[in-house]
C-alpha cells in the first residue's frame, strides 16, 4: 500500500506538473576588503551614520622623528625610608630615559600623629590608669600602622580593649590640641574638639550591632512587625494631633437650618432638600479630616517644597467638590484677578491663597443651598393654589354669555401658569366649558 492506495487515486495517473516559480536574481556584489563577513552582512557594506567610538579614544601614531624603546632601569621610590634600589621596564623616546619621583610614590599617604612633650605630659596629660611608658607605646603604634586600631590591639603589650586605646589617643590628642591653642575659637572647627570621642557610645553602640547580627530570622520578623506596629501609632497620634490643631469651626449655615426645623417640626420637605441640606456639615467634617490626614502625610516627609505643599492642600479642600464646582472655583479667581499657583508660594501667601479657595467653595456651596430653598418654596406656593373646592352637586350652572359667546381654548388654559394669583379662576363654574344650547331652549 502506498500513497495513492490511501489517497484512492488510480495507480496509472500521471502526477499533475507544477509551475516552478522564476526566483529574483540576486544583486552580485563582491564584499569589500578590510571588512569582516559579518560586519558586512549586517551592514549590507554601508558606512554607519556616526562613528562608533571617540576619535580621541583610538590610539595616535608617534611622530615620525620620535624612536620609542622600552630599557630596564633602576628607580627609587620616595616613599620608603631605606635606599632601596629597584628596576623596572621604563619607556624611552629618543634615548632619553623619564626623569622625576617613581609614580606611584604619590599613594603613599601617611597620617600625622600628634606628638606630646615630656612638660605637656606631666601638665596636661596624666591619667591613673595609664602610665606614659604605655602612653608612648600606643603613639608609636598609631604612626606605624596608620591607626588601624584593630591591629595596634593586638600589637599592644597589655591587654586593652580597641575602645580603650581610643578613647586614650583622641582625648590625648584633644588636651595637646586644646593646651597649644591660643584660643578656642581658633580649635572650634577641629574634629578632635568638636566631636569628642565617647566610649560609652561605642561600647553600646557595638553591642547593639552584635546583637542584631546574632539574630535569628524568627525574631527579625517579630521586630519588624513590632517596628511597623510603633510606625502606625505613632501615624495615628500625629494625625489626631494635627487635626485637634488644625479643627475648622462648624459653619453657620447648620445653625439655621436646626432652629427651622425646630420651629416648625410639622412642616414637610422635599426629597432633593432631604439630601442636600446636610451637605455643609458633611463637606466641613470631611475636610476637616483630609486637611489632618494631608498635614500628617506631609510632616512624615519632614523636607518638601511648598509649591508641593500646596497642591497637596488644595487636592484635599476640593476633594469633596466635584469637578464643575471646582472649575467655578478656578473662574472665580480667574475674575478676582488671583492666579491660580501664587508666583511667590511662602508661607503667609499659601495659606491667604488656600484660606481664599475654602471661602470661595463655601461660597458657592451656600448659593446651591439658596437655590434649593427657593426650588422648595416655589414648590410650596404652587401646591396651595392646586388644592381648589369641589363645586356642589346642588348647584347649577349658569353660563355668563349667549349662545355663540367667546369660547375658552384649550392652548389658553395650558399656556395660564397655575401658580400666579392674578390668572387663577375666581370659581369653578368658569373653569368649566360652556354647554351649547338646545334649540328648543331658545
Amino acid at each position: 500500500m502506498d500513497a495513492k492506495d490511501i489517497l484512492g487515486l488510480p495507480k496509472n495517473s500521471l502526477p499533475i506538473p507544477q509551475e516552478k516559480k522564476s526566483r529574483p536574481p540576486k544583486d552580485s556584489q563582491r564584499k569589500p576588503d578590510g571588512i569582516s563577513r559579518e560586519v558586512y552582512a549586517l551592514t549590507g557594506g554601508l558606512a554607519p551614520l556616526m562613528p562608533a567610538i571617540d576619535s580621541s579614544q583610538l590610539k595616535k601614531q608617534p611622530p615620525k622623528d620620535e624612536k620609542i624603546t622600552w630599557q630596564w632601569l633602576p628607580f627609587t621610590n620616595s616613599a620608603r625610608k631605606d635606599t632601596l634600589q629597584l628596576y623596572h621596564w621604563v619607556r624611552v623616546v629618543n634615548g632619553v630615559p623619564p626623569t622625576g619621583d617613581y609614580s606611584f610614590a604619590k599613594y603613599n599617604k601617611s597620617v600625622d600623629i600628634v606628638k606630646y612633650t615630656d612638660e605637656e605630659y606631666e601638665k596636661y596629660l596624666n591619667d591613673p590608669g595609664w602610665t606614659k611608658e604605655e602612653t608612648d607605646q600606643l603613639f608609636d603604634l598609631c604612626q606605624q600602622f596608620d591607626l588601624r586600631f584593630i591591629v595596634i590591639a593586638d600589637r599592644f603589650s597589655s591587654s586593652r580593649t580597641v575602645e580603650e586605646l581610643k578613647d586614650r589617643y583622641y582625648s590625648v590628642c584633644r588636651a595637646v590640641v586644646v593646651a597649644r591653642a591660643p584660643a578656642l575659637g581658633d580649635i572650634s572647627g577641629n574634629p578632635v574638639v568638636k566631636e569628642p570621642y565617647n566610649v560609652s557610645q561605642e561600647i553600646e553602640r557595638k553591642r547593639a550591632l552584635s546583637m542584631v547580627l546574632s539574630q535569628t530570622k524568627h525574631q527579625e520578623r517579630k521586630d519588624a512587625e513590632v517596628l511597623a506596629e510603633a510606625k502606625k501609632i505613632t501615624e495615628s497620634r500625629m494625625a489626631a494631633k494635627v487635626a485637634e490643631e488644625s479643627e475648622l469651626p462648624v459653619p453657620s449655615n447648620a445653625g439655621p437650618e436646626s432652629a427651622e426645623r425646630a420651629s416648625f417640626p410639622g412642616d414637610t420637605v422635599s426629597p432633593s432638600s432631604n439630601v442636600q441640606l446636610p451637605s455643609a456639615t458633611v463637606a466641613s467634617s470631611a475636610l476637616t479630616a483630609d486637611n489632618a490626614s494631608t498635614l500628617a502625610s506631609l510632616r512624615m516627609l519632614r523636607v518638601y517644597l511648598r509649591t508641593y505643599a500646596l497642591d497637596q492642600m488644595v487636592q484635599a479642600a476640593s476633594s469633596s467638590a466635584g469637578l464643575r464646582t471646582i472649575k467655578r472655583v478656578e473662574q472665580t479667581l480667574q475674575e478676582l484677578g488671583v492666579n491660580l499657583k501664587p508666583r511667590v508660594p511662602t508661607k503667609s501667601v499659601c495659606a491667604e491663597h488656600l484660606e481664599l479657595r475654602k471661602e470661595i467653595l463655601t461660597l458657592l456651596n451656600l448659593q446651591k443651598q439658596l437655590q434649593y430653598k427657593e426650588a422648595e418654596g416655589s414648590s410650596f406656593r404652587d401646591g396651595s393654589y392646586a388644592d381648589t373646592p369641589s363645586t356642589p352637586k346642588d348647584r347649577t350652572f349658569v353660563p355668563d354669555m349667549s349662545f355663540g359667546g367667546e369660547r375658552v381654548g384649550k392652548r389658553d388654559q395650558k399656556r395660564k401658569a397655575p401658580g400666579r394669583l392674578s390668572e387663577a379662576p375666581s370659581s369653578p363654574a368658569q373653569s368649566k366649558r360652556p354647554r351649547k344650547l338646545k334649540a328648543s331652549e331658545l
